[in-house]
């Protein structure tokens, strides 16, 4: 019997077996509609070294470093921070003592937004959902005892980057450490915050000068700083697929190039600092490709698009979170399970640096302990698993190789579509990507309500009267502390030389210098937050959505 006839008979056999199981017939679908066929190799199917190519080469599918994690782990970057800079200082050492190798810092909703913690707006958010940051004194607090020259800290902000990555630098310089020895992350990635987040304070365009004030900034001034995260893991988070994350994604960055070239920066200069933020859902398979996916993508477009020299400009770098939206309240400790998963699909993808959520966290902030083992999900990955002794174990796999292209079809389908409507600020602007987002949402929620999709715990194998867990209770007096030191702040500082520094950044606003410098002294000056977003506030507007 030739090999096809013995294919044939197979598949003829097991579609008479799968009749027999007409409920499992319509599951057989990624998030991103991709359909899943019972076996893959049938057609011989094969993946030479010279379309695949090899790991930390030309067009990275299989990883950005040669060595990948024989040389060195994923950075276990544990995101963190809630109610006072003191507090979280606290939670940071403790992890660190644990064997965390990065910081992550969670700012609460008013820093988030550019108030400080006595406005109005402020009331009943100080320190609830991460850390209160108003001043240069509160970045003291939170990064006391912390060797800035030796750990990298990742931060995830947005709107007022600026004025949180110059309060980052003028700790440093206090610490006595060179800004060339800095080394971190800034989100910054403003296009995602009018998609599906909503921090946002100023509109597009104003924002994308800030962006690229940083570029040029740090290019100058602190060269190992990652100027951007472009951060699929919210676009996620708010109902997209995989197909849509990393076509959002991707079209983000896109738009942060042009603006950076538009500026008159070379791709050369700032693309190697461009990084990414990227969400580990539960399709383990689909995960794993969706990153392989995206390091060919931006490959190409770099170096065939753009016309990039430099390889580094061509490496797509990345960070990984674990999927927030996936945890549940119900039957909490069934979340270390998935985060193990999700977990594991980051580090066969490829990822740089990664965060696994605690399990506790689709009720609150997580305690200590959830913390912990979140934090020992990683390392028995990295020591216990052998996952990490071999470079991009999964390639080669009729399967997983199927899923890299057709994501990568079904991605550039929509950046195309993109790049039709004027790219994706354009895009933003005419509701298109949220629009596609909130229809993907809807149609996952009716599919999790009719049982279609199961949730373990949550629709299916519940139980009755479970017990509640002990949760993180941040102190509900936090808020007027926080006013109070505030105070004091401004009563001992020098308000002439505060007035002259807003001035001087109300100056600079109007015109087309770097704002960065400026925004820099600010912050040395013992400006707040919410002054230095107040001037911004005022000379660009504030955006009101579409």
């Amino acid at each position: 019997m030739d090999k096809q006839q013995r294919i044939k008979e197979w598949q003829e056999k097991t579609a008479r077996s799968m009749n027999r199981f007409p409920e499992r017939k319509e599951r057989f679908h990624t998030s991103s509609d991709i359909e899943v066929e019972r076996l893959y190799g049938t057609e011989e199917e094969h993946y030479p070294m010279e379309f695949l190519g090899l790991p930390g080469e030309y067009p990275y599918t299989r990883g950005s470093q040669s060595t990948m994690y024989r040389a060195r782990f994923w950075t276990m970057r544990q995101y963190a921070g809630f109610g006072s800079a003191e507090e979280t200082n606290k939670r940071f050492r403790y992890l660190l003592d644990q064997g965390q190798t990065g910081l992550s810092v969670a700012f609460d909703l008013p820093t988030q937004i550019g108030y400080d913690s006595d406005h109005s707006m402020s009331r009943g958010e100080v320190g609830k959902v991460g850390v209160a940051i108003d001043s240069i004194e509160d970045m003291e607090a939170l990064l006391k005892d912390i060797p800035l020259d030796k750990v990298s800290t990742s931060m995830t902000i947005n709107a007022p980057a600026s004025v949180l990555l110059a309060m980052y630098i003028a700790v440093a310089e206090k610490q006595g450490v060179a800004t060339e020895k800095l080394s971190g992350t800034i989100q910054n990635d403003i296009l995602k915050e009018y998609i599906a987040r909503g921090t946002y304070i100023f509109p597009p365009k104003p924002s994308m000068r800030l962006i690229t004030d940083i570029f040029g900034y740090c290019q100058e001034n602190v060269p190992k700083w990652n100027t951007i995260s472009i951060s699929g893991y919210h676009i996620r988070e708010a109902g997209a697929n995989a197909a849509q994350e990393l076509a959002f994604t991707i079209a983000n960055g896109l738009a942060y190039v042009d603006a950076a070239i538009e500026a008159g920066l070379n791709i050369d200069d700032f693309a190697p600092r461009l990084a990414f933020f990227f969400n580990a859902h539960n399709q383990f398979f689909e995960e794993v490709a969706k990153f392989r996916a995206a390091r060919r993508m931006w490959a190409k477009l770099m170096k065939e698009h753009y016309g990039a020299k430099n390889p580094k400009s061509w490496q797509l770098r990345f960070h990984t979170q674990t999927g927030g939206s996936t945890l549940t309240a119900q039957q909490p400790d069934n979340n270390i399970v998935r985060v193990t998963t999700q977990a594991l699909s980051a580090v066969l993808g490829g990822t740089q640096s990664l965060h696994t959520n605690s399990r506790d966290e689709a009720l609150a902030l997580p305690t200590e302990d959830s913390a912990r083992i979140a934090l020992r999900t990683q390392q028995i990955l990295a020591h216990e698993t052998g996952v990490a002794d071999t470079v991009d174990p999964l390639a080669g796999s009729y399967y997983v190789e199927h899923l890299t292209d057709e994501l990568e079809r079904k991605a550039n389908e929509y950046i195309e579509k993109i790049n039709v409507m004027g790219g994706a600020v354009a895009a933003v602007e005419q509701g298109y990507m949220q629009r596609e987002i909130h229809h993907t949402s809807y149609e996952t929620q009716k599919k999790i309500e009719s049982g279609q999709e199961i949730i373990v715990g949550m629709n299916k194998f519940t139980i009755e009267n479970e017990p509640q867990p002990e949760l993180l209770r941040v102190d509900p007096t936090l808020g007027e502390k926080q006013k109070e030191k505030l105070q004091a702040l401004k009563a001992k500082r020098d308000q002439n030389r505060v007035s002259a520094q807003l001035e001087s950044l109300r100056a600079a606003a109007k015109g087309k210098d770097n704002l960065m410098p400026i925004i820099v002294e600010c912050v040395k000056s013992y400006c707040t937050i919410g002054e230095i977003c107040g001037v911004l506030r005022e000379e660009f507007g504030e955006y009101t959505g579409v």
